[in-house]
């Protein structure tokens, strides 16, 4: 018997397991199938060549760090024993006098003896701290600081260009999973207009209404059609691996991503993608902040023609034994404060080849920056006309499948009416497949290409 302590226990327990199978994601997003957005911030979250980029910026925000303690003072400390082979001593040699007496009594004189004393211990311990500030060191502070700081603006520069490839991508691998996808729905399509032309083949025969030979070409471009299938299965197979390869994921891992292959016209001109890419693109930044960079570099050597100044402070402790508290023979402690100034006056031109060194590497880099400008407009160019050229055929595979269904229609009945041959019908099917298979390859195209064009603008969506 059921009481209704019973009854009221199972419809909480029924609550309750309502509510944590709704609030449970792993079951409400079992089937939810990943968007562009979603699949873009999943692979920078996984991606090993961002987290790379990532280390280097670290890495140049340190050397920046280093290069600004530099402009401070420096502090050392040592502590030392030495342990003498015997006591220091410090020797009085001996003297004579001689005092004169009065005539005619002789001269008296006298001998002092020489004497030996301890002059140390042979037991010395010595706790030293030294301060080193530098005053002047002919600019080479400030340019090293300079280069550096230059350093960790170009790292993060250059982890901007992995993280828009990585986005590049991820789109370009999302389109194929699309585009794919469209054309194994094409592949089955075709295969069951085939299989039906076939079966109706196949009674027309039996009744004798056609011959042998348009059965059996019938059946030829039904193996066809299996064979356009299994290719169109294994496309698929092969954009699935590659965007799970992108997102490092597990290459079998299941694929389900939300369609958003469409058509939307792409307003800008080439120049104002021309305008937008030299302004935006992460690697002319890049490579602009590094002629900066080598400029500082020339800086930085030619600061080997003047002296450096630094003043330096001294405390020193001296003792006997470890707890360095003096001895009889030295004072307990001492210090002292000095002005140093060094200056290398004559390397015999060591310093002036490094300066033509640096400004080698800067005119270099000068060039590489005009380079990187004229690869980036080609890039640019290029990419806009794959997609006009992508646009075109859209508009083009689209008017086609209107004509080409048109066509598969009228044949399929005048067959039936048996007014056209086999050979009529399986010509119009062949031409309708290949009618949308040809829209849809220029349909993931067209976004295909519009996403590297982006990607060449320097332009990050989804992002």
């Amino acid at each position: 018997m059921v009481t209704r302590l019973d009854r009221w226990s199972l419809a909480v327990s029924l609550i309750f397991l309502s509510f944590s199978v709704g609030a449970c994601p792993c079951v409400a997003r079992e089937d939810h199938p990943l968007t562009l957005k979603e699949s873009i911030e999943l692979a920078i979250k996984q991606s090993v060549m961002i987290h790379a980029a990532g280390e280097g910026v670290r890495g140049a925000e340190a050397q920046q760090n280093e290069a600004l303690k530099a402009f401070l003072p420096k502090l050392s400390t040592s502590y030392s024993y030495t342990r003498l082979n015997e006591t220091p001593t410090f020797t009085m040699p001996g003297a004579s006098f001689v005092i004169p007496a009065v005539p005619p009594a002789p001269p008296i004189t006298i001998t002092v003896p020489g004497t030996t004393a301890e002059a140390g211990t042979r037991d010395n311990y010595n706790w030293v701290i030294e301060g080193r500030q530098p005053l002047f060191a002919g600019g080479a502070i400030v340019a090293n600081y300079q280069l550096n700081k230059l350093g960790a603006v170009i790292a993060r520069w250059d982890e901007k260009t992995v993280v828009q490839d990585i986005v590049q991508e991820v789109r370009v691998s999302y389109f194929h999973i699309l585009k794919a996808g469209r054309i194994l729905d094409v592949a089955r399509q075709s295969l069951e207009q085939l299989k039906a032309h076939r079966d109706l083949a196949q009674n027309f025969y039996d009744v004798g209404m056609i011959p042998k030979n348009d059965l059996l070409y019938a059946e030829v471009q039904l193996a066809n059609g299996e064979q356009f299938l299994v290719q169109a299965e294994n496309g698929v197979e092969m954009a699935n691996s590659r965007f799970n390869t992108v997102l490092r994921r597990g290459i079998d891992t299941p694929v389900v991503v939300a369609d958003m292959l469409s058509y939307r016209p792409f307003e800008k001109t080439l120049e104002d993608c021309l305008a937008i890419a030299l302004a935006n693109r992460s690697e002319i930044k890049s490579y602009a902040l590094k002629v900066e960079q080598a400029k500082k570099a020339v800086r930085l050597a030619r600061s080997e023609y003047f002296p450096s100044l630094s003043m330096v402070g001294n405390y020193a402790r001296f003792g006997d034994d470890p707890d360095v508290a003096g001895s009889l023979y030295q004072d307990q402690e001492s210090w002292y404060i000095m002005a140093v100034a060094n200056w290398n006056f004559w390397e015999w031109g060591k310093t002036k080849n490094k300066v033509d060194f640096s400004r080698s590497k800067a005119n270099q880099a000068t060039d590489l920056l005009t380079n990187i400008r004229d690869q980036v407009t080609l890039e640019v160019k290029n990419a806009y006309l794959l997609l006009r050229e992508a646009e075109k055929q859209v508009a083009v595979a689209k008017r086609a499948i209107d004509q080409a269904e048109e066509n598969f229609r009228i044949n399929e009945e005048r067959y039936r009416e048996q007014v056209a041959t086999s050979t009529d019908v399986l010509d119009a099917q062949t031409l309708l497949t290949k009618a949308k298979s040809d829209y849809y390859n220029a349909l993931g195209d067209y976004n295909i290409s519009e996403a590297r064009l982006e990607r060449a603008m320097g332009l990050m969506p989804y992002r």
